[in-house]
């Protein structure tokens, strides 16, 4: 540094807090006992030693400051101390999806976790390629988005069903907004408008229903078309990936209805 400048002031990081989610009730000196796989994690994994601090929520409680006791082979107990955030409704939109092959589908699941999804619903269409579903390893890496991303509670992840299934049990008042990579829907931003106007700029309940990779079956789209709660919409000119097409919808809804607006 040259003479008579003046020395910048140094940097400092904050550490990163660590997040769990954990089922047990929390409130101001209640002790929880993590299950093993998260003091696993907390004690191999982050390296956490006694009288550090993490953060806790339940998706009823808040979060809250808790303090690390006793942690040894793969134990631990927290003690709760105080509440750093209050409870608040976090609604977003349903997506229901196409399972992918891969790793793909756990992507759209952190994701959309990470874009405020509500409910993840994982559907067989005509072109599905992937007949496997493990629900529980999808919730798994919903509640690991969740607590990397702030959320305070945890999106449901229903089990799979058939397309047939999930419109004959969709509630009507939810408008479904199908992703139509034919290019014959509205675009995304125009329908989303209309309805926000609509409900008077409280975001209305929503669900988008993306395809697989084949993309929707031409009598499925058909069909779809015809329900008087569905909403063929684009996202373009260009031809996207299933995942990214499901990723870009959210974030569209994050931009122009949800907190991002």
């Amino acid at each position: 540094m040259g003479a008579g400048q003046p020395e910048r002031p140094a940097v400092t990081r904050a550490a990163p807090k660590i997040r769990l989610f954990v089922p047990d009730g929390l409130a101001a000196g209640a002790r929880v006992s993590l299950n093993r796989d998260q003091a696993h994690y907390l004690g191999h994994v982050m390296r956490q030693r006694e009288g550090q601090s993490v953060l806790l929520f339940n998706g009823r409680d808040g979060e809250w400051s808790a303090v690390v006791r006793d942690i040894a082979n793969n134990r631990c107990a927290l003690d709760v101390g105080q509440r750093t955030r209050r409870q608040e409704a976090e609604t977003g939109p349903w997506l229901a999806f196409a399972p992918l092959k891969k790793t793909a589908t756990g992507v759209i699941v952190e994701k959309a976790t990470e874009l405020g999804a509500e409910r993840l619903l994982p559907v067989f269409t005509r072109n599905t390629n992937s007949a496997r579903v493990n629900v529980d390893r999808l919730a798994a890496r919903a509640r690991e988005a969740a607590e990397q991303s702030g959320r305070l509670t945890l999106p449901e992840v229903a089990p799979p069903v058939a397309l047939a299934d999930l419109l004959a049990d969709w509630p009507g008042k939810r408008r479904l907004l199908v992703l139509d990579e034919t290019g014959g829907g509205a675009p995304i931003a125009r329908a989303l408008a209309g309805l926000d106007a609509a409900t008077d700029g409280v975001p209305p309940p929503v669900g988008f229903l993306s395809g697989p990779e084949g993309g929707f079956d031409s009598a499925e789209l058909d069909a779809l078309r015809k329900l008087d709660f569905v909403t063929a919409v684009g996202l373009g000119p260009r031809v996207l990936r299933a995942e990214t097409a499901a990723l870009a919808a959210l974030a569209c809804w994050q931009a122009l209805l949800g907190a991002g607006r």
